[in-house]
């Protein structure tokens, strides 16, 4: 078996790097998840077979938004008989305003792993159950062997200090 290609591990590098934003970014501009998912693949076959004409050291986060924002035209002429789709006007208005506030989303994204990072291990746990594997409070009380009041009020906790250390190192960050 032949060792991927420089271009196929940059792709696959930057793609990795900006999946989770590029996700949301789809989710703005399409109501229902599953769309959203399958138009997500299909942005990424594209990016994949253009990414030749990707220019090496510009901002492939903005490149990836913009394919998948065509992609989202697309799947709407695909599906125009839909009477709740959103106008052509109004995505390009959610668009346009993601792009405004995209690298500071990206600087949040990085705060919020960094702070996730300093989070003892079964702070971390806790996240990951509810928010990685999406499990109810009561499937995690059971797993854990703790009662849902508890787990709770722990949830409470390492969200108000993932939100303090966020606040934190962005404003630290802001005076580098």
């Amino acid at each position: 078996m032949n060792p991927p290609s420089p271009l196929a591990e940059e792709f696959v590098f930057l793609l990795a790097r900006h999946e989770r934003l590029l996700g949301a970014y789809v989710m703005t501009l399409v109501p229902h998840p599953a769309d959203a998912d399958d138009i997500l693949q299909e942005a990424k076959v594209v990016m994949w077979r253009h990414f030749s004409q990707f220019q090496p050291g510009t901002n492939f986060a903005a490149w990836a938004r913009k394919v998948a924002f065509h992609q989202v035209l697309a799947y709407r002429k695909r599906k125009n008989r839909d009477r709740l789709e959103f106008s052509e006007a109004f995505l390009q208005a959610v668009s346009e305003e993601v792009e405004s506030r995209a690298d500071h989303l990206e600087k949040r994204e990085r705060a919020l792993q960094g702070c996730i990072a300093k989070l003892p291990a079964d702070h971390r746990q806790v996240l990951f159950l509810r928010y990685q594997d999406a499990l109810s409070l009561e499937e995690m009380a059971e797993r854990l062997r703790r009662t849902t009041t508890a787990l709770y009020r722990l949830l409470s906790r390492v969200r108000q200090a993932l939100h303090g250390c966020v606040t934190r190192s962005l404003q630290t960050a802001e005076y580098e």
